[in-house]
């Protein structure tokens, strides 16, 4: 072996012996004419000290030509550090290496930007990061954040096993389903003109494993979607892929539940208290303005349509006369809104269609607002007693129908934290974990311009019994068997129990969703061909992995916890993709490649 021990190994109960060790050139500290390396490899990093007196003038002029991140091999005998000169923020910092032998195995060049100072890289800008990707890594942090992901993949794969569950590998190459988000297209040479699909999730595989029997399935699945880049997503991501047979939807929470509690224990050591907590759709909507609320804080939303019914304020009034509601919410403490953040606020409202964004500022006993000499005493004291009004309070209010102005408010409390946090006036603790199932969803959702019902988490979900009867008669009422499942704001994942009955899902398919009998067939026969043959009851769930592991790793953005992340403009900076191709590579696929017309140009 190159070396005896890793850089995070040796400790006082080494000294006397002589070991060797491998590892990057950490930092580099010429004391007195003393050179004083700390070796780093991946589980730690141990210093190392080179002293004139003992060596040769041949060894030691090597040492001191060594630069940050050489890659070197050095012996030595292990002895305490003087008195006084420990290092209590590195766990071998009790002791130290007193070289006698030293090997550069690999030189290197003066990086593009420094891996051994925290603060200084994270000042680095990413794109400079992901270009360099391979430096990025041996950062601690990154490296500690792929160590979690390892471990936690690893906990559950143990954790699966122990439920009796199989671990099967599905295609990458698929059909093209093209409702959804965009696919990534691969052309076959082997019959022009047709093409596979990488897959955006393994549902309907999963689905015909259940159908074959094979009861407990799950995977760390390899999904692709075309779709626009944020923190948390990429055009290929990582999911916890489950699906079961005989089951009802408590077995699927039960078991996510135990999942996440091994996870975090194994992760942070963390005791994860369960069952979690339960919330219908329109409670979550109702509260918090969003369906993956952040529990951990209040600011809740709340309702006055009653209360404005009949209000002197058109605006409310008129609202409430044509089906709509009025909501408000309270941001405590938050009068003191700069014009700016205000006019943050005011946008956030009018993406959502809103014409402005009514407010009240509770400021020297006064409330200030232009609405106000609008509103009776009795709607004043309604607001006060609904939203316990105070000094220094700010009232948002919505008016508009109501997942508008659920919608609208819940975008405006989650920017009202933010800018309590940024003051210091909201603290959540790092390791507080508001773990909730959301639950009854409605089964579809209209599409005004298509004029036609669509699938509000996808087309095979069942929906909840009692409610079969309405899916021609009045949709919009149907419940169906979708839950998600989130922390902290989140959703770590979503399932459905599904539609095991092919009549069901014909239904569906034809008179609901109103995909005809023939694209029925060409898109999804095969499954209702399957499920001709004794499809079992069944249900599933995915798990956001890569989410699941930013959570765990503390950080906001996905692209820290993948190894070899793309850009938000979905390019890999290191390796340069995607490039164009040969002209042979597209003749041989019988592809053309018509360019847009560039400005002032010729068509390429």
């Amino acid at each position: 072996m190159k070396r005896t021990h890793h850089c995070n190994e040796l400790r006082p109960a080494h000294v006397g012996q002589t070991v060797t060790l491998a590892g990057w050139v950490h930092s580099r500290r010429d004391l007195g004419g003393v050179i004083f390396l700390d070796v780093r490899d991946r589980e730690g990093r141990t210093q190392t000290v080179f002293d004139p007196s003992d060596l040769s003038k041949d060894l030691f002029d090597r040492a001191a030509a060594l630069r940050s991140e050489c890659v070197i091999r050095v012996t030595g005998k292990v002895r305490a550090r003087p008195s006084g000169t420990n290092n209590s923020k590195i766990a071998t910092g009790e002791i130290e290496i007193a070289v006698t032998e030293l090997e550069l195995l690999n030189a290197a060049e003066v990086l593009p930007f420094t891996v051994d100072d925290p603060e200084a890289a994270s000042k680095v800008h990413e794109e400079l990061r992901l270009k360099y990707r391979y430096l990025d890594m041996r950062r601690p942090e990154m490296a500690r954040n792929l160590r979690q992901r390892s471990k936690v993949a690893t906990a559950t794969r143990v954790f699966m096993d122990e439920q009796g569950f199989l671990e099967v590998e599905t295609p990458i190459l698929f059909k093209s389903t093209p409702e959804g988000a965009r696919e990534f297209l691969v052309p076959n040479h082997r019959d022009v003109g047709t093409f596979y699909a990488l897959p955006q999730s393994p549902q309907q595989f999963k689905q015909i494993l259940m159908v074959g029997g094979i009861e407990r399935y799950y995977q760390l699945a390899r999904c692709f979607r075309d779709e626009d880049q944020r923190a948390d997503r990429q055009l290929e991501f990582t999911q916890i892929d489950i699906e079961m047979s005989f089951i009802e939807r408590e077995d699927i929470y039960a078991l996510i539940e135990g999942l996440l509690k091994r996870v975090w224990k194994v992760a942070l050591n963390i005791d994860v208290p369960t069952p979690f907590k339960r919330m219908t759709f329109r409670e979550a909507m109702d509260r918090y303005g969003i369906d993956k609320p952040d529990t951990r804080f209040g600011m809740e939303l709340a309702d006055f349509t009653e209360e404005f019914r009949g209000s002197g304020f058109k605006v409310f009034s008129s609202t409430v006369a044509n089906q709509g509601v009025v909501k408000a919410l309270n941001a405590k403490g938050l009068a003191n809104a700069t014009q700016g953040q205000m006019d943050s606020m005011t946008e956030l409202a009018k993406s959502f269609g809103a014409k402005g964004l009514a407010f009240i500022k509770v400021e020297n006993g006064e409330w200030k607002s232009p609405i106000v000499k609008f509103f009776s005493e009795a709607e004043k004291a309604a607001l006060k007693e609904k939203l316990a009004i105070e000094e220094g309070d700010l009232i948002l209010f919505a008016a508009a129908e109501w997942l508008n102005a659920c919608e609208i408010l819940g975008k405006i409390r989650l920017y009202s934290a933010e800018v309590l946090k940024a003051q210091g006036r909201l603290k959540i603790p790092g390791d507080r974990f508001d773990f909730l199932w959301v639950v009854d969803f409605p089964l579809l959702s209209f599409d005004k311009e298509q004029n036609r019902w669509y699938s509000s988490h996808h087309p095979f979900t069942a929906p909840v019994a009692e409610d079969i009867p309405m899916l021609k008669s009045d949709p919009k009422k149907v419940r169906g068997q979708h839950y998600d499942i989130v922390v902290n704001g989140t959703e770590l994942g979503g399932g459905s129990i599904r539609i095991h009955q092919p009549d069901v899902q014909r239904t569906v398919f034809e008179d609901v969703l109103q995909i005809s009998p023939e694209e029925t067939k060409l898109r999804f026969g095969y499954m209702l061909e399957a499920f001709k043959y004794g499809a079992p009851p069944h249900g599933g769930i995915a798990l956001g992995f890569d989410r699941l592991m930013a959570i765990i790793c503390g950080t906001p953005s996905i692209r820290d916890v993948i190894a070899f992340p793309k850009t938000a403009k979905g390019v890999d900076l290191m390796t340069e993709t995607p490039t164009p191709v040969s002209a042979r590579q597209l003749r041989d696929l019988h592809i053309e490649v018509k360019a847009p017309k560039k400005e002032g140009g010729p068509t390429a």
